[in-house]
């Protein structure tokens, strides 16, 4: 996009915002549902861009088609995770899975940082593209998690995750979008940056669970993975920013083992009495619940082993894939995106024509692997019989069925979330909101700021990467013209970006879906956006000490 005559002003940068706060009030506020959400914030960002950018039919239009494509992009995993997780439920797979692992280890609290952390970080490190909410949120589900909690944890626990995560993804994207001086510094940084959120969503999740006696319990297993997570990978970015999460992530998850031979973890800590994540306001009420479902819960047909065939495969294909170059390289020859004509507004912004927008590569996509998991735990789980055997004792709705009316919701929401970031960027509205807060920002204060820029980014967009497309440029940029080192800056949007994944509506709306919940996420963001507003604060004061600042 190219901009020309935008005005920055206060009405037109309250005008650009307005889409997004209503969908803030909308959500956390009204408690509306994202479904009912999200079309509200698509005509109110198209009405915007119709009377007040100045944007003629055909460029909305032209928006709106990007956004349907780019939500296909998304629904490829949505539907996928869904499916697997049908297949696995119908089968009885996740009550094997909750009592498999309550064998293995009993403290509950650690199972759910294994869970909603650190495998949701490993995930991140190989897929992205929402798969770590989309797989973790059941499982956490499975574990006696409330709905609302087993979406928060994971959208907390894998976002440190996002920038070098799917292989380097986001990383490779701002390299494509801004010159870099100096592109180790800049990831060197990052991975500095990023260790924030990685402790604090250790901390933060223990606190979910049990408040303090969950931290004292939790906080030598924090800060052991977190050292592994933040500290492996800054020391990897030096070799191979492109896998240092990926391998940081697997090593963290490999030390589960051992520390789930600690007596500390092994065992139930008894001194855990209030549990907000695992329990309703009455404890007495919440047992007897308890107490029901265990006496009425049938046995489970299969173990745990075989409870956790799809993800094993969706591990072991994923990483085959993925971390082997040549593989990837061959299987990315083939792709296919769609032409979009050029447009432009009355205010001057120009969109390019793309031939091939958003290329889809198939045989790489994370949907793929989702689809192969879910094959071969059908083929498994129905060869063995556990189809069958699985209906004699529990009621269970038909995998298809309960495909459709869980996905469905979800992905009115996505779609109109997608064409609402597509027409703010097309349209000059996402220029004019980060412009604005680049032009009244003293030097001090931008540094500060730059981190929520790609909070908002990634907000709008759902996506680490796209942030940093949309607002690396404006970033490096204005920390040239304000004489900061556009390392630090860049790093800073990055680590933003990573932080916004956590309340993107589309994120929290694929959560909900997948565990059945929708409807729940302004519930949902009710719980992350205080954490990350806390980490951007945090992040953004290291910013500014990492500039070294001589005026403060």
């Amino acid at each position: 996009m190219e901009a020309t005559d935008l005005p920055v002003n206060i009405l037109y940068w309250s005008l650009a915002a307005a889409p997004i706060v209503i969908l803030l009030v909308l959500l956390a506020g009204l408690r509306w549902s994202a479904t009912e959400a999200a079309p509200v914030g698509m005509f109110a960002a198209a009405a915007i861009a119709l009377l007040a950018f100045d944007s003629p039919w055909q460029t909305i239009a032209v928006a709106g088609g990007k956004g349907i494509w780019d939500a296909i992009f998304v629904l490829l995993v949505v539907w996928p995770a869904l499916l697997l997780y049908q297949v696995g439920e119908r089968a009885g797979a996740f009550t094997a899975l909750r009592e498999g692992i309550e064998r293995f280890s009993r403290n509950e609290l650690f199972l759910v940082l294994a869970f909603g952390w650190v495998f949701a970080s490993f995930l991140q490190g190989i897929a992205g593209f929402g798969v770590p909410i989309a797989v973790v949120a059941p499982l956490l589900l499975a574990l006696g998690v409330r709905p609302v909690y087993a979406v928060v944890i994971p959208l907390i626990g894998h976002a440190w995750a996002n920038m070098f995560g799917t292989i380097g993804v986001g990383w490779l994207a701002t390299l494509q979008v801004v010159e870099l001086e100096n592109p180790d510094e800049a990831a060197f940084q990052s991975a500095i940056m990023l260790w924030i959120p990685a402790i604090l969503a250790g901390f933060t999740i223990a606190w979910l669970y049990g408040k303090l006696p969950a931290v004292k319990n939790a906080w030598p297993m924090i800060l052991i993975i977190s050292s592994v997570q933040g500290g492996l990978q800054l020391t990897l970015m030096v070799w191979n920013p492109i896998l240092s999460t990926f391998l940081a992530a697997s090593a963290a998850l490999l030390l589960l083992y051992p520390l789930s031979r600690w007596s500390r973890y092994s065992d139930a800590d008894e001194s855990i009495t209030e549990r907000p994540a695992m329990q309703d306001d009455d404890p007495e009420e919440a047992e007897e619940e308890r107490e029901e479902m265990e006496e009425e819960e049938p046995e489970p047909v299969m173990g745990l082993g075989m409870s956790l065939i799809p993800y094993a495969v969706l591990t072991v294909g994923t990483v085959l894939v993925l971390a082997i170059p040549p593989v990837e390289a061959a299987l990315e020859t083939v792709e296919f995106g769609i032409p979009f004509p050029q447009t432009e507004t009355g205010l001057g912004v120009e969109n390019e024509a793309e031939d091939d927008f958003s290329p889809l590569a198939p045989f790489t996509h994370p949907g793929t692997f989702l689809l192969v998991g879910a094959a071969v735990g059908y083929v498994v789980y129905s060869s063995r019989g556990y189809y069958r055997r699985w209906e004699e004792r529990a009621e269970t709705e038909g995998i298809l069925s309960g495909l459709v009316a869980k996905a469905t919701p979800a992905s009115i929401a996505i779609v109109a979330f997608l064409i609402t970031s597509a027409l703010l960027d097309d349209t000059g509205q996402v220029e004019v909101l980060a412009g604005g807060i680049a032009e009244v920002a003293p030097p001090v204060a931008f540094a500060f700021l730059a981190n929520f820029i790609g909070v908002l980014g990634a907000f709008m967009t759902s996506s680490n990467t796209s942030s940093n497309i949309l607002f690396s440029p404006l970033q490096q940029t204005v920390a040239g013209a304000e004489g900061l080192s556009e390392a630090t800056i860049i790093a800073a949007q990055s680590t933003g970006g990573a932080l916004g994944n956590a309340i993107a509506p589309a994120n929290v709306a694929l959560g909900t879906g997948a565990i059945g919940a929708s409807g729940k996420e302004g519930d949902v963001l009710r719980l992350a956006i205080p954490w990350v507003v806390a980490t951007a604060l945090i992040t953004g004061g290291l910013s500014v000490l990492m500039l070294g600042l001589t005026f403060l």
